[in-house]
């Protein structure tokens, strides 16, 4: 999901506050820093200790078929599902947990009342009264549906079976039949826009899903509030849409059935697209209005999809779509297929007539930075939704436009690789998904035409300093629903991927990270890593200890803090060489980047290990200086989030 925030001039302020505070005197203590025991258990053969899934791991799959139908009368979706769940764990399950995320519109929530009186971005505004009605709930026994005990408690639903479903590849089927009326704002990631050409519907969290079943924590219940996301299991989907035959549907997956519900126009269009690097209108602006646009044979129509290896599906409907595509090329030489769905009032060059170039220059980069983009369509919609992605299609606001909708549109697809391809636990760990996508994010901006909107971003370290360790900051390491919502774009997802920026700048450098972040990827692909999972990967790959660092960046505040100390001479004679001193006044150690310029003109520049912190907070060290020293300069490039640079230079300055 997006985070936008305007508080860089407050975070500013904060800084000059931090550093009228900074420490004089060391509160570093390395014995805590690189203390020997970090990992609260060893490997064993589900986790291994070296970070992968291990030889008998294993994960529950969760297969659903759906039949739904939109009223756009009643802006209302009723279906039924029917959920093939398989138990691979070696546990019988004695009963069944599930999501019901709709519930959170029901004025009776736990979501609605944990919302501030102020509200906020997560309300349910409106005093909206909403939720699934849940009209029958079965189990499908040799073809037949019986009805079996359910019970619903807020976003949850325990389904009590009458036989345990077996461990190790056991299974049973459910069928529930349901419905629920759409809120014009839900939550800032499902909803409706009406435009002058008729509402766009973005429906996600639109069926009961399987809650995850692991070796962690066994059923992982956590209710939805609004501010965490999910934790899904993968599968299969197919789903029909059925909806009034002048709408248009775009979804995750594929599109089975695009001969019965495109005009011959369309089709043609369409396949076009497939072939083109370039966008083709499949409808433009100018035929939203025109009915030829539309099949008419009947009042309504069922598009019919499939989403492979996915763990949820979502999908959006609408009279007004202009809707374009063109083709993504990826590793391998396998190819997809980008396309954008949004209002004509939107239809610029400087607004979603580029989307579909963003979609693909997007997709094309994560595809070959990480691991290559695992579905067949990738969908860009454009409505009330701020920014929210799922499998295979993104909802962005439809008022984003130049540098804002390239940022958002990256930023939502590169969730298709954090959590969708890496299925970690965003209700828990936002940080895993949104911070690890924010730094990715970073390079694909860079690499976009040339770094077309590169120049948005500011990456100097010294501007995050107030956001990150603040009087009010937070661990990274803080549930979502317990964060301030004032500090959810910091630890979600600047600090976090600020970050993984450190470790490839600052520590590993760019090859080795990228390497052993790719490695992560590749071995997490559709399953499900913990944060120790990722340490230890990184770690292993990488063949460096970095605890320290997982320590105190990722599940610890502390703050960075390096000084230089004093500049001496050996023998008093600069040019038989130097002995420079610097100390560490912080908690977090880091490596040591030193600028040194001498009287007669000679710049260069050292670098020191983290390993110099294990001694103490103080280091010297010797410089071959050929004259007297002139400046002497710490982290010259601003890549560390100091809290005080004052003590950066010698000579010192201020003091």
């Amino acid at each position: 999901m997006i985070f936008s925030s305007k508080r860089l001039l407050s975070s500013c302020l904060i800084v000059m506050g931090l550093q009228a505070a900074a420490q004089t005197t060391s509160v570093y203590d390395q014995h805590e820093a690189f203390a020997p025991f970090f990992y609260p258990a060893y490997g064993d053969e589900v986790r291994a200790a070296d970070g992968t899934p291990g030889p008998k791991y294993w994960q529950n799959k969760a297969d659903y078929k759906i039949e739904a139908a939109l009223d756009d009368a009643k802006h209302h979706v009723a279906g039924s599902v029917q959920i093939t769940y398989t138990n691979n764990s070696p546990q019988s399950l004695p009963f069944l947990w599930l999501q019901l995320d709709q519930n959170i519109y029901s004025l009776e929530s736990r979501g609605v009342a944990a919302t501030a009186v102020g509200g906020g971005r997560w309300a349910n505004r409106n005093a909206f009264d909403g939720g699934y009605g849940i009209q029958s709930v079965s189990l499908i026994e040799n073809g037949k549906a019986v009805p079996v005990k359910y019970e619903v408690v807020d976003t949850r639903m325990q389904i009590k079976l009458p036989k345990a479903v077996k461990g190790s590849g056991g299974s049973t089927q459910l069928k529930i039949t349901y419905e629920f009326t759409v809120p014009e704002y839900g939550t800032d990631r499902m909803g409706r826009l009406n435009t002058k050409n008729g509402w766009i519907y973005e429906i996600a969290q639109w069926f009961p899903r399987m809650c995850v079943y692991d070796n962690v924590q066994g059923w992982n219940t956590l209710p939805y509030l609004g501010q965490g996301e999910f934790y899904l299991e993968y599968g299969d989907i197919t789903y029909n849409i059925t909806v009034p035959s002048n709408h248009i549907v775009v979804g995750s997956g594929e599109l089975l059935n695009p001969t019965e519900v495109l005009t011959a126009e369309q089709l043609k269009r369409w396949n076009a697209a497939k072939n083109s690097d370039k966008t083709v209108l499949l409808r433009s602006a100018d035929e939203v209005t025109n009915p030829a646009t539309r099949p008419s044979a009947t009042k309504t129509l069922t598009w019919k999809f499939k989403c492979i290896n996915t763990r949820d599906v979502a999908w959006a409907s609408s009279t007004s779509f202009v809707w374009d595509a063109a083709r993504m090329n990826l590793p391998g030489g396998k190819k997809s297929l980008a396309m954008s769905a949004y209002p004509a009032e939107v239809a610029q060059d400087t607004a979603w007539s580029r989307s579909t170039e963003y979609v693909k220059g997007a997709i094309e980069f994560y595809s070959d930075y990480l691991y290559p983009y695992s579905y067949p369509m990738a969908v860009n919609v454009a409505g009330i939704v701020g920014g929210m992605e799922y499998p295979g299609i993104v909802f962005c606001g439809a008022r984003a436009k130049k540098g804002g909708l390239w940022g958002v549109t990256s930023h939502e697809f590169g969730h298709n690789w954090f959590p969708m391809i890496v299925g970690s636990n965003e209700r828990k760990f936002p940080w895993m998904d949104e911070g690890f996508n924010t730094f990715i994010n970073t390079l694909a901006e860079k690499k976009f035409n040339n770094g077309e909107y590169a120049g948005n971003r500011a990456m100097n370290a010294r501007n995050f300093i107030g956001a990150f360790f603040g009087a009010n900051s937070e661990s990274i390491s803080t549930v979502p629903d317990v964060t301030n919502p004032a500090n959810l774009g910091t630890i979600a997802y600047r600090k976090p991927g600020f970050g993984l920026q450190l470790l490839r700048e600052n520590v590993l450098g760019q090859d080795r990270f990228d390497s052993a972040f790719r490695y992560y990827v590749h071995k997490w692909a559709f399953k499900h890593p913990t944060p120790y999972d990722f340490f230890h990967c990184i770690e292993n790959y990488a063949g460096e200890t970095l605890d320290w660092f997982w320590r105190g960046w990722f599940l610890e505040n502390w703050k960075i803090d390096q000084a230089v100390q004093d500049v001496a001479y050996i023998q008093d004679d600069a040019t038989k060489g130097s002995i420079i001193t610097i100390a560490n006044l912080e908690k977090l150690p880091m490596p040591v980047v030193v600028e040194v310029t001498e009287e007669n003109g000679k710049k260069d520049r050292v670098k020191l290990p983290v390993e110099v912190w294990q001694h103490g907070s103080v280091w010297k060290f010797a410089y071959k200086s050929t004259s007297k020293l002139q400046k002497v300069t710490l982290d010259p490039d601003n890549t560390l989030p100091d809290v005080n640079s004052k003590n950066n230079t010698w000579p010192l300055q201020g003091f």
